[in-house]
């Protein structure tokens, strides 16, 4: 190791990697700039449809790059390498979900928005329900995003200050001032846009980085080897129990639940599969970022074998070189490319793209919340358009400067970091839960759904939260792979001890850092150092979304019932997933019909619905007879309205 203090890591940052920063920084906000300049104005769309869903026209690969840099944050950018480097690389498994996660998002969650045409992914759970439940989804998510941008803002901040010198006020006030920017000028298009942009940036710097340190260490074969030498490489732990943190089951299974609640029901991602002009657009977006989503996986966990190969005989966070996990990557990276100019100032610019893609995605998101479901029903339901449009820049503005004194606040509490980290799985289980009560259960009423919500929601606080102060109080530690420091020969180290503040630093990243079982043997009989602790505070983060979902699914179809279910006859059949259809295509005739239960037989539209909202621009207006008397019929009509099934 070349570096022995953080002195020696600031002074390695110089002005050319600034000047690479400041263009990084400078591109996106000129982008936004440009699509703020007034244009041919397109009779078909409004101006608020163009700021807050791109004028539903927008092209399939920047749909693609965009909905790969709304997820993919900074903390997935510096935590990734970090799992890897601590814990070993079963983390890489998840990929696996992802295959799964990418055709349920197309085919069974996509068409029903697609076909609907909305702004607010949350008025889904209006018309299946009603206002009640979409209020609580809406402002559930809004909570839930607000939080979590502060926290992929703050945490990189963090971990980049120490190893650059790039205070952390500067950082998150320029990501916030950038992003405020262009999000509130150029709307949709400037983030899809900017996230091409800064996708490139991302991928750009993390393979840079990969190939030149790959090379420092030695190459492919001496990863593997050092990473094989300390149990790092495994695949293949298929234990069931829920409280091991990553396994084979937790991977795969929680993985979907967790990442569909993302491509399924999150209104960052609905709005972007609705801006392009044809489901099948949308769909071909999925799949494109698919591959992207599997190879950025791939360099990152590659990045932490390749960081531990590196530091395989002085661990960074032992020594005392770093206090928290996610700064390993940039610690590896000063300390690798620290001598090459610009190159250092390039991976900032990969991470910093990393969280102006996730915040001014939760910007444009929000505001479109904000709009659709709180200032349009409850204040201002006569809005002209021009105002609306108005209003919804007001609005991004607003949300950002407080999602910036969130970042501040966040600042002033150590544990509460990991814990907002949290509460994004936490919350997202229930809402993906609701979501898939209403269009995979026809039975399902409003009462169900609201109790439902609910009951997930206290039953995953309650566990992440207990799980956070079980942590706290050093009940519930996580074991980390062999780690020494016999080969730092800076350190003049004579006790066993690991540095207090290294010790205490396992409370504070949302990875964090546990003792090893190589410094104490005898604490390190399971995967937790555990001490009367409840439980289900043991159970793995990767199952929250999955427990909040069939929470919310088993309570809300119990309740249903009891309350007086919803005759699916009366339904709106365009609200409900005809996964008869989907998934038993090969059935008989006879078991087709049985499995539709009847669904939108006795529906019918209402005078006051809105026709033209709920048009979708390459379907005629319409409504699915719910019988399917002939696979060959193309076309059913129904009080006067036809439905095209050709185009589903």
């Amino acid at each position: 190791m070349s570096i022995k203090d953080g002195e020696d890591l600031v002074q390695r940052f110089g002005w050319q990697d600034y000047l690479v920063f400041g263009l990084m920084l400078g591109v996106s906000a000129v982008i936004g700039i440009y699509y703020a300049i007034p244009r041919k104005k397109n009779t078909q769309t409004s101006s608020t449809d163009e700021f807050l869903m791109g004028g539903r026209n927008m092209g399939t690969f920047p749909v693609a790059m965009s909905l790969i840099a709304s997820f993919m944050s900074a903390i997935t950018l510096l935590g990734t390498p970090a799992e890897i480097y601590l814990y070993g690389t079963m983390y890489w498994i998840i990929g696996l979900s992802y295959l799964l996660v990418m055709p349920a998002a197309a085919y069974l969650y996509l068409p029903i928005f697609y076909k609907l045409q909305l702004t607010s992914a949350y008025e889904y759970l209006e018309k299946r329900f009603n206002r009640v439940v979409r209020v609580l989804g809406s402002a559930t998510f809004s909570i839930q995003m607000s939080l979590y941008m502060a926290v992929v803002v703050y945490a990189p901040a963090l971990a980049l200050s120490q190893v650059t010198g790039i205070s952390v006020i500067v950082s998150v006030s320029s990501i916030f001032a950038v992003c405020i920017f262009y999000t509130a000028l150029g709307g949709l298009k400037a983030v899809m846009w900017t996230d091409t942009f800064q996708v490139i940036i991302m991928y750009g710097s993390m393979i840079a980085v990969c190939i030149i340190g790959d090379a420092d260490v030695g190459g492919p074969s001496e990863v593997v080897k050092r990473n094989n030498d300390t149990q790092r490489i495994e695949f293949f732990e298929f234990n069931p129990n829920p409280a091991i943190r990553h396994s084979f089951w937790s991977l795969v299974i929680g993985g979907y639940f967790q990442w569909v609640t993302i491509y399924g029901v999150n209104q960052s991602q609905v709005q972007r599969y609705l801006s392009v002009p044809s489901i099948k657009q949308a769909q071909r977006a999925i799949w494109i970022n698919l591959v992207g989503l599997l190879g950025l996986l791939c360099i990152c966990c590659y990045t932490g074998m390749v960081i531990f190969t590196k530091y395989y005989d002085c661990d960074p966070l032992s020594a005392n070189l770093v206090e928290r996990s996610e700064q390993l990557f940039p610690l590896f990276v000063m300390d690798t490319l620290g001598h090459l100019p610009g190159l250092p100032g390039l991976f900032v610019a990969g991470i910093f793209s990393g969280a102006l893609s996730t915040v001014s995605s939760g910007l444009n998101s929000l505001a479109a919340i904000a709009m659709e479901d709180f200032v349009k029903p409850f204040c201002f339901p006569n809005l002209s358009d021009r105002a609306a449009t108005n209003v919804s820049k007001a609005l991004a503005v607003l949300i950002g400067l407080i999602c910036f004194g969130l970042v501040f606040v966040a600042a002033q509490f150590g544990n509460a970091l990991e814990a907002a980290l949290s509460i994004f799985g936490m919350v997202g289980g229930p809402l993906l839960g609701v979501f898939t009560l209403g269009m995979f259960l026809p039975w399902a009423n409003w009462i169900g759904a609201t109790a439902g919500i609910l009951s997930g929601l206290v039953l995953m606080f309650w566990i992440g939260f207990g799980s956070q102060i079980a942590k706290g109080q050093g009940l519930l530690v996580l074991r980390t792979k062999p780690l020494t420091t016999e080969g730092c020969d800076f350190l003049n180290m004579t006790t066993t001890e690991p540095p207090s503040s290294v010790f205490k630093s396992l409370l504070k990243g949302p990875l964090g850092y546990a003792p090893t079982a190589s410094q104490y043997p005898d604490m390190f009989d399971d995967s937790f150092i555990v001490s009367d602790t409840l439980g289900l505070y043991k159970v793995s983060y990767m199952w929250y979304s999955t427990i909040g979902c069939f929470t919310v699914i088993i309570v809300g179809i119990i309740v249903s019932f009891l309350t007086g279910a919803q005759d699916p006859k009366k339904l709106n059949p365009e609200l409900i997933c005809p996964v008869y259809k989907k998934l038993y295509c090969c059935f008989p005739k006879k078991w087709k019909e049985f499995l539709r239960f009847n669904v939108g037989d006795e529906y019918v539209l209402k005078d006051d619905e809105d026709e033209e909202k709920m048009k979708p621009f390459s379907i005629p207006i319409s409504h699915v007879n719910a019988a399917f008397d002939n696979e060959a019929e193309s076309t059913r009509e129904k009080n006067g309205y036809s439905y095209d099934m050709t185009k589903i």
